[in-house]
C-alpha cells in the first residue's frame, strides 16, 4: 500500500515539475512576442522619423550622369538601356545626421519595402541590435560593412539588415526568390546614394544560401581573383539575368537572414552614377 502511494506522489511531482516548465515556456514565449512587438512598434516610428526629415529628389539625366557601358550590348531594346532610362535617386541626409552621425547613405530595392537610409559604424556587431537613432533594438538597422568605404572605391559594397516577418529593415528582400518579383523586369535594379554618388545598379544573381562567408568580400588581390568571385556568384544564382559582370565592374550585395541557417543575397553591378563635388 505504501509503495502505491509513493507511486501515486511521485506521479504527481513529475506532473507538476512538467506543468511549472511548460508555464515558465508559455511565460518566456510570451514575453518574446511582447518584446518583438515592442521592438517592431519603435522600427516603425523610426522609419516613419525618417521619412518626414528626409528629402530624396529624382535626379534627370545630365552630360555629368556618367554611363558604365563597357562590353553591354549596342541594341537599345535590351534591358541594360531600359534600365539606364531609369533615373537616379539624391537623398539630403543634413537632417538625418542630426540623428545619426553613421549615416552611410541610401538604398531603395525595386518590388521590395527597402528604402531606407544605411548606417556605417566601426564593426558589424552595433546595428545588428541598434536602431538607426542608436537606440538599443534587436530589429536592427540597415548597415554597410565596416570595410567599406561608401565613397565610390569599393570594389564590392555590402549592406546587411536583419530579415524580419513584419517586413521592415530586409524583411522583403525574399520577394526577389518569387515569381511576382522575377516576372516584373523592372525590379531588376537598386538605387543608392550617399554623400559621393548616386548610383544605379543592375542586379545580376540572387540566391538563398547555406550561411557562409564566401561572398562577403570587400577587397580583391586581383583581376582573377575578382573574376573567381564573380563566376562563383553568378553561377549560384537562382535565376540567369543574361548579364555579364567583367573585371572593371563595382558590385553591391546586400545580404539577410532567410532561415535560421540560411542567408538571401542580391548582387548588383553599377551601370550608372552621378559624382558629387
Amino acid at each position: 500500500m505504501k509503495i502505491r502511494r509513493g507511486k501515486a506522489r511521485v506521479r504527481t511531482i513529475i506532473s507538476c515539475i512538467i506543468a511549472l516548465i511548460c508555464a515558465v515556456g508559455v511565460v518566456y514565449s510570451g514575453a518574446q512576442i511582447i518584446a518583438w512587438k515592442i521592438d517592431s512598434d519603435k522600427t516603425i516610428a523610426q522609419t516613419e522619423e525618417i521619412n518626414q526629415a528626409v528629402t530624396i529628389e529624382e535626379v534627370d539625366d545630365s552630360d555629368d550622369v556618367e554611363i558604365i557601358a563597357e562590353d553591354e550590348p549596342k541594341e537599345p531594346d535590351t534591358p541594360y538601356w531600359r534600365y539606364i532610362k531609369m533615373s537616379l535617386i539624391d537623398v539630403d541626409f543634413t537632417e538625418l545626421r542630426k540623428i545619426n552621425s553613421d549615416v552611410g547613405g541610401w538604398v531603395q530595392v525595386k518590388g521590395t519595402n527597402i528604402n531606407y537610409p544605411f548606417a556605417k559604424a566601426g564593426d558589424n556587431e552595433f546595428y545588428l541590435k541598434h536602431s538607426f537613432n542608436k537606440s538599443y533594438n534587436t530589429a536592427g538597422w540597415v548597415w554597410a560593412d565596416y570595410r567599406n568605404h561608401v565613397d565610390g572605391t569599393d570594389k564590392n559594397m555590402i549592406l546587411y539588415a536583419h530579415g524580419r516577418n513584419d517586413g521592415t529593415m530586409f524583411g522583403t528582400l525574399k520577394n526577389i526568390l518569387t515569381s511576382g518579383w522575377l516576372d516584373n523586369p523592372d525590379n531588376y535594379v537598386v538605387r543608392t546614394s550617399n554623400d559621393y554618388e548616386d548610383a544605379l545598379w543592375q542586379v545580376f544573381s540572387i540566391y538563398h544560401v547555406q550561411v557562409t562567408n564566401d561572398y562577403i568580400k570587400t577587397l580583391f588581390s586581383s583581376d582573377s581573383e575578382f573574376d573567381d568571385f564573380v563566376k562563383m556568384i553568378t553561377e549560384r544564382s537562382a535565376y540567369d539575368f543574361h548579364t555579364s559582370v567583367n573585371t572593371n565592374d563595382r558590385l553591391l550585395t546586400l545580404s539577410t537572414c532567410y532561415a535560421q541557417s540560411e542567408r538571401v543575397v542580391l548582387h548588383a553591378k553599377l551601370i550608372k552614377r552621378l559624382t558629387k563635388n
